[in-house]
């Protein structure tokens, strides 16, 4: 049974969603979770009480992780509170949708700065940190719009095709200090912003998914789970897909 007790884990964009179940899975494996979150402290004190009721450690951390003086302070008052770091889940994204005619750069650039460089400044400012212990787990949440491109979201697949080779080339810088680095391609997942969509967009996407029903948050965080553990330890530079076959 994997098993991450006393291991310390960041999971940015923690505060709701994905993330959220992220940090709620690792927690009830004995993982302890620094939140980072961008601006809903309601909902990051939510998480971590959530996650204190598992029996271990938590706290939330407010930071733009597109800033990378942010980032730099962020990972070195975590390693002082915490300890150290073992994981890393790199969550935190946005999404501005629209047709590249009508898509403004600004737009562009905001999903890149969150979604890609945010990612990048995570990694950048624990790198060293990973080096040292000679040993951890850096885990980037892609999609698989990032794989397969997707018509009107020119923006978030640029941003989810980087990180899948962002995740390649520091999985290979890495590999040899026992850090394994690996990406997570989701498909349709159940969350706030699915939530929203119109009822014949959603019929839409549900026509493509072999296997006829919507992701769940916790299929995201068990796959996270696994390369977070022991188990996962032979693997890494991966793209794991968890689309219910939507990208076959």
């Amino acid at each position: 049974m994997m098993d991450l007790s006393g291991k310390n884990a960041v999971v940015t964009g923690s505060s709701r969603g994905i993330g959220k179940a992220i940090a709620l899975k690792l927690a009830s494996l004995g993982a302890n979770i620094a939140v980072v979150y961008a601006g809903n402290a309601e909902k990051a004190a939510e998480t971590v009480s959530e996650i204190e009721a598992l029996g271990v450690k938590a706290k939330a951390y407010m930071c733009n992780v597109a800033d990378f003086a942010e980032v730099k302070t962020l990972v070195a008052d975590i390693i002082t509170e915490f300890g150290g770091i073992d994981i890393l889940v790199n969550n935190a994204g946005i999404i501005r949708d629209g047709l590249v005619l009508s898509m403004k750069e600004e737009d562009f650039d905001k999903v890149i700065d969150v979604n890609l460089k945010g990612s990048f400044n995570m990694i950048k400012n624990t790198y060293q940190h990973f080096m040292k212990k000679r040993r951890g787990r850096i885990i980037n949440i892609s999609s698989i719009v990032g794989i397969n491109g997707n018509a009107g979201q020119a923006n978030y697949a640029s941003a989810k095709a980087g990180i899948i080779g962002l995740t390649k080339s520091v999985a290979k810088e890495l590999a040899a200090r026992n850090v394994t680095v690996n990406a997570i391609a989701p498909g349709y997942i159940e969350t706030d912003m699915t939530n929203s969509m119109p009822e014949k967009a959603k019929e839409a996407v549900m026509s493509s998914i072999p296997m006829k029903r919507v992701g769940q948050g916790e299929d995201i965080a068990n796959a996270v789970a696994f390369l977070a553990s022991d188990e996962a330890a032979y693997i890494t530079g991966e793209v794991i897909k968890v689309d219910g076959g939507m990208a076959i």
